[in-house]
């Protein structure tokens, strides 16, 4: 290869840089003893007891069967712990994804839930490479807040079915239509189903007061699951849906009821059944339609995995890595759906617990993939008597808990109106249409209040005949001191520039001291330079001092300060001051009397 194209690879090497299985090796290099193996064995017990029913229960409701649900804990957790960046953090399906995967999966079936969950792999893996994990930050706090718990809402609401046993003949896409169908169907609810989700949730909520070693979700799945079958054993006629009722399966030709009990095996992803059951027809047109729902998971995911990276790291005085997370997060999601798995993300309930637990290393989150593979082994057939209503007062726990409605209230009562505004929208657009929806709005919402916030703050001050720190004496008639606080950028520039029209026609030298402003854009360029060719027109001299290294490197670029004479850059406000007196005695602010020499661009 020819050396001038070498220099340039040479400079994309650090955007590429790449650190797979980051958190295993910093952990195996500071030693990894038995005791270290000995309580991520247990935390992965225990948090592999909270994954099973959740991963099918999200599966459930993402509208698929429930076993790719457990595929999902199974391939992806185990590939994002052992390749990622977060030495904590335990990743599979999440409740946020519902709301996305669900119109996914009525539209295009399961084997277009899966190409997309591929499809947002690969998108993961880009910004991962790009290295924009850092770029979570930027997400505004009322935005993250908004659409969660926008998403909390539609959860909840779409458990009512399942845990009165409302029989709806086929549930309307629209969250208002939704609402009315169960409403409608208000007249078919089930007592038995209604009993057993109560049952549940009461567990579920006083379980952990009473005994905070074993999780609560195994106490109450299985107590559902003993009386749904003791209840029938009493009462034949009784009648409540399960996994098995609910969910079937062909292998060699036999039907099962549950889940298989199987492994998860490879499989392409567009070999699965698309919409109605159909084979899935995967052409350029699909592949094209995929994208923005694959966009969304991805982005939906990155936003995600990277906030419970954020916790794992505050709960356990770790350091995470966001872009290997990402990479490992994007790979995980790649290989996931050749299994059959779904889309998964960095779950921040089940982290918690994983390092409530006693986990030391990425081996826990391991673990808790390999003890919900010998679930699926050893007792597939019993799952297949866990009721959905329990399952759906489950899904009903994670929805309040996720809500955080109490940091959404707090933020009502202190933020600031336009948080407010950016909260309640997020919110509101999310329930009533999508997150995509609810998310894009808020971002944009939250960046033009953000920059009339900025603009507010960039300021200008009119100094003359008066005093300021900087001067040592009064300034005579003849000098301006125009001092500039504040970023000047597109939302702010044309407010700082419009300051100079209150300069009169006696003002013969005007200084800018611009040490207040930390930045420029090439808005703030423009209108900058068009300000100063306005007073440069009139025979005016201009000083510019105190630049910081930013604004002083975009000017040096303009094409208007290398050309106009009668502009100078001046290191200090009394060195501006004692040129242009010079300037002023030598020839009222004349051609000539600029041309002088001096430290023309020292700044």
């Amino acid at each position: 290869m020819p050396p001038r194209y070498i220099q340039p690879l040479t400079n994309l090497l650090p955007l590429v840089r790449l650190r797979p299985f980051a958190a295993i090796r910093e952990k195996l290099s500071e030693g990894y003893s038995f005791a270290d193996l000995r309580c991520d064995l247990m935390a992965g017990a225990v948090v592999g007891m909270v994954a099973i029913p959740l991963g099918m229960a999200l599966a459930i409701a993402s509208g698929v069967p429930p076993q790719h649900g457990l595929y999902t804990v199974i391939v992806g957790g185990a590939i994002i712990a052992l390749l990622g960046g977060s030495r904590l953090q335990v990743s599979g399906p999440t409740a946020a994804f519902v709301v996305i995967l669900a119109p996914i999966a009525h539209e295009f079936g399961l084997g277009g839930l899966l190409v997309a969950g591929m499809m947002a792999g690969l998108m993961l893996i880009l910004l991962g490479v790009a290295r924009m994990g850092r770029m979570i930050q930027f997400i505004p706090y009322p935005v993250t807040t908004g659409f969660t718990a926008g998403i909390a809402v539609v959860i909840a609401t779409l458990q009512l079915k399942d845990f009165f046993g409302l029989r709806v003949a086929e549930m309307p896409e629209r969250f208002l239509e939704k609402v009315l169908a169960l409403f409608g169907a208000r007249g078919t609810a089930s007592g038995a189903e209604l009993a057993i989700g109560a049952l549940t949730l009461a567990i579920l909520l006083l379980w952990p007061r009473i005994n905070k070693r074993v999780p609560a979700p195994l106490v109450a799945l299985t107590a559902a699951s003993l009386l749904g079958v003791l209840a029938r054993r009493v009462f034949p006629e009784l009648e409540f849906a399960t996994i098995g009722s609910r969910f079937t399966y062909e292998t060699g030709g036999v039907v099962g009821h549950g889940i298989p009990q199987a492994l998860p095996h490879l499989n392409f992803p567009w070999s699965f059944s698309g919409p109605g059951g159909a084979p899935l027809k995967l052409s350029l047109e699909t592949i094209e339609a995929l994208v923005p729902p694959a966009f969304a998971i991805a982005m939906l995911g990155a936003i995600e995995s990277l906030l419970s990276a954020v916790v794992a790291d505050g709960m356990a005085q770790t350091k995470h890595d966001p872009d290997a997370e990402l990479v490992a997060l994007g790979t995980g999601n790649l290989v996931c759906p050749f299994f059959g798995g779904i889309a998964a993300t960095g779950a921040i309930a089940r982290t918690a617990t994983n390092i409530r637990y006693g986990a030391k290393s990425p081996f826990s989150a391991v673990f808790h993939s390999i003890f919900a593979l010998l679930v699926v082994v050893l007792l597939a057939q019993y799952v297949s008597y866990l009721p959905m209503a329990a399952l759906a007062a489950l899904l009903m726990l994670v929805a309040y808990n996720m809500s955080e409605v109490k940091h959404f209230v707090h933020i009502l009562k202190v933020a600031p109106k336009s948080d407010v505004i950016v909260l309640l929208t997020c919110f509101f657009l999310t329930v009533l249409f999508d997150m995509v929806v609810g998310v894009t709005v808020g971002v944009v919402l939250a960046a033009l209040l953000f920059m009339k916030r900025m603009a507010a703050v960039t300021s200008a001050q009119l100094v003359q005949y008066g005093t300021h720190p900087q001067l040592k004496e009064p300034l005579p008639k003849e000098i301006l001191l125009y001092d500039v606080a504040g970023p000047l950028f597109f939302g702010a520039a044309e407010q700082a520039a419009n300051a100079i029209s209150g300069i009169t026609d006696d003002v013969r030298v005007v200084i800018f001291l611009m040490e207040g402003v930390p930045a420029m854009d090439v808005t703030g360029l423009v209108a900058f330079e068009s300000a100063i060719a306005k007073l440069t027109r009139h025979e005016r001299l201009v000083y510019l001092t105190g630049i910081k290294p930013q604004p002083l490197e975009l000017l040096r670029k303009g094409d208007l300060l290398t050309s106009n004479s009668r502009v100078r850059f001046c290191e200090t406000v009394d060195e501006a001051v004692r040129l242009g007196k010079k300037a002023l005695a030598d020839g009222r602010g004349s051609q000539e009397s600029i041309s002088q020499p001096g430290r023309n661009g020292s700044g």
